[in-house]
């Protein structure tokens, strides 16, 4: 089959496969050079009384993924439309789908599937958040990308809470994943998803589905016959496991975990308990095909007798911190173990320190005892950095997190940052010196903020703090004045002198700046904000590729967001309302700014553009926000 050279921007590379709708094309972004995956139909290979019918499935994919921004979503960017076909523009994933995985006879161990299927809950969690439903949830829909991060794809049936296109009676899905609703063709909701992954969880467990011949078969089976229980199948499964697979595979709607959030808890812990049950059996797992064994966490004395998670070496004793020694808690997360013992021994006289090597084990650490301060590595093989960054700030909203690593993935950084709120980089191979100052500043600030309590300020109707957009060419403020001035007042300052001139007029909550390598005295402006006035939040727009200054703004800034180019106007949106219920936030409760200071940068104070802009912004301290 030929292709066009090119559709729309997009240089087209060749074919990655058939999707559910058409064929799946290797494309190049030539603006921002970076491969990605466009998913296309050709308008005349459909009968034209079905095309309407495809166009508006096709239209509803791109409308339900493309208000998704999770790593373990694969995103789109962009939609085409045109008099041959339609074309979505969506991350191109390295990395095959489990289906291919299994076919190849791939088989995980225990713990293996633990990180599988909480990463899966944890993207189709989000996905229900925001009022999206996949409806089509099975191995193939589901890939896994070198790195071993899962990323769920092809929302081509999903429903989206405003839409009517699918209506009752519908049977939408595949036959060994679907649920009793989808047999019978009744509304369905999020719970058909979980339905579908405790079907996958099951599989990947014993290696069987759990309902398996022709679709006759199958439907009888999924609405009348419960599974052989998973530890029949599998010995090294706890009977917890069986307990958690039944709820969620259950006939009644009412009888299913309700949220994903509830499922992979209850998921996290029969994991838990059937690895210790697998440890006492003294049965060695087999080797993996996608992810690293993980370690138990190494931790100092103060764990004496127990290991990471309250399982006693030798008896039943519940895990318990000496809470009369008042040192901070550090926690740090590397897959390099070497590492982890340099940084224990760096800082083991100051702090209470606890290492692991796995991201999964830190998380359920942290939903137990408060640590001040986090430092987690980028790249590692059981979890991310920037996705143990994202949920400990759930989890931990008061610890400070700092991302320690080796490399400068600029979209990584990015991600860390919008989805980790880290306070600092930090790269590899680091000072010492500089490094033990810095964690003192962090701890610092935890300790003053370990027992703020956590507030939680809803955006009104309308508010008087505006956004202050520094555009030079207004397309990004004109955007911005669309999306939100029914909110808040938005004002345009072409540059850095003209947004001093707005920030002395009125009351500004957020900064949107557009922001190339270059402009000298923007970036200077940034620093010497967040330095005098770090209540005011900033969020950077760029195209810039340069992740050095990325990192300088990050550390010497502290950005709120960075948003790259193109951009999306869904996620601009949310972002700035984000950022406009943090600085409320801020304003209720000034302490949580301490969590924004910054060092004062190396500028000229004394003389020339620094110090104006630093005489400008002192004279604005407290006039709007109050003395901090």
């Amino acid at each position: 089959m030929t292709h066009p050279a090119q559709i729309g921007k997009y240089e087209i590379h060749g074919e990655l496969g058939t999707g559910g709708m058409g064929v799946v094309l290797k494309g190049w972004d030539p603006a921002i050079a970076r491969g990605v995956a466009i998913k296309s139909i050709n308008k005349a290979s459909h009968k034209t009384d079905e095309l309407a019918a495809v166009m508006n499935r096709f239209r509803q994919e791109a409308q339900a993924v493309g208000r998704l921004v999770h790593p373990g979503i694969v995103q789109i960017y962009d939609y085409i439309e045109d008099d041959q076909g339609a074309y979505i523009v969506m991350e191109l994933v390295n990395g095959k789908t489990l289906a291919h995985h299994i076919a190849e006879g791939d088989r995980y161990d225990i713990n293996e599937v633990g990180q599988i299927i909480t990463q899966l809950l944890d993207g189709i969690g989000y996905a229900h958040g925001k009022g999206v439903v996949h409806r089509d949830i099975k191995p193939s829909n589901l890939l896994i990308n070198k790195d071993g991060r899962i990323k769920i794809n092809d929302f081509g049936i999903a429903h989206v809470e405003s839409s009517t296109l699918t209506q009752v009676g519908d049977m939408l899905g595949t036959p060994h994943y679907m649920s009793p609703e989808q047999f019978m063709g009744v509304n369905i909701d999020g719970l058909t998803d979980l339905f579908a992954i405790g079907v996958i969880a099951y599989e990947l467990l014993t290696g069987k589905r759990p309902f398996t011949g022709n679709m006759a078969t199958v439907m009888h089976q999924v609405m009348s016959v419960e599974p052989t229980p998973a530890s029949e199948l599998n010995t090294q499964l706890a009977p917890a496991m069986d307990a958690v697979l039944r709820k969620a595979m259950a006939k009644k709607k009412v009888d299913r975990y309700q949220t994903a959030r509830e499922f992979s808890d209850a998921f996290r812990e029969a994991i838990r308990v059937s690895l210790h049950l697998e440890s006492a059996q003294a049965a060695a797992p087999d080797g993996g095909a996608l992810l690293n064994v993980s370690r138990m966490l190494n931790t100092e004395t103060t764990l004496s007798g127990t290991d990471a998670f309250g399982i006693a070496a030798r008896q039943d004793s519940p895990l318990s911190l000496d809470t009369s020694i008042k040192k901070a808690r550090l926690l740090i997360v590397d897959d390099d173990e070497r590492i982890l013992a340099a940084l224990k021994s760096l800082f083991r006289q100051r702090y209470h320190v606890f290492v692991t090597t796995d991201g999964n084990k830190a998380l359920e650490f942290l939903r137990k005892y408060q640590m001040h301060v986090i430092i987690s590595d980028q790249r590692m093989p059981i979890m991310l950095g920037v996705e143990l960054l994202r949920q400990s700030r759930e989890i931990s909203p008061r610890s400070v997190r700092i991302l320690l690593t080796g490399y400068s993935d600029l979209a990584s950084i990015v991600g860390s940052i919008n989805d980790g709120e880290v306070y600092r980089f930090i790269n590899k191979p680091w000072d010492n010196e500089a490094l033990q100052t810095l964690v003192a500043e962090a701890v610092t600030i935890a300790l003053e903020l370990a027992d703020t309590p956590a507030t939680v300020v809803g955006l009104p109707e309308k508010m008087t703090p505006g956004v202050l957009v520094i555009d030079g060419d207004e397309d990004i403020f004109r955007a911005t004045r669309e999306l939100i001035s029914g909110l808040c007042p938005v004002f345009y300052a072409a540059d850095s002198q003209s947004a001093l001139h707005l920030l002395q007029q009125h009351e500004i909550a957020v900064i949107l700046a557009d922001v190339e390598t270059g402009q000298a005295k923007l970036i200077s402006l940034l620093k010497l904000l967040k330095q005098e006035n770090p209540q005011i939040l900033t969020i950077i727009v760029t195209k810039a590729a340069d992740s050095e200054l990325v990192i300088e703004l990050i550390n010497q800034a502290q950005v709120f967001r960075i948003l790259s180019k193109p951009l999306s106007v869904g996620l601009l949106k949310s972002q700035i309302q984000a950022a406009l219920q943090r600085y409320l936030t801020y304003k209720q409760t000034p302490r949580l700014t301490k969590m924004l200071r910054v060092d004062p940068p190396t500028l000229t104070h004394g003389s020339g553009v620094g110090a104006r802009i630093l005489d400008t912004l002192k004279t604005l301290r407290g006039r709007w926000f109050g003395a901090s």
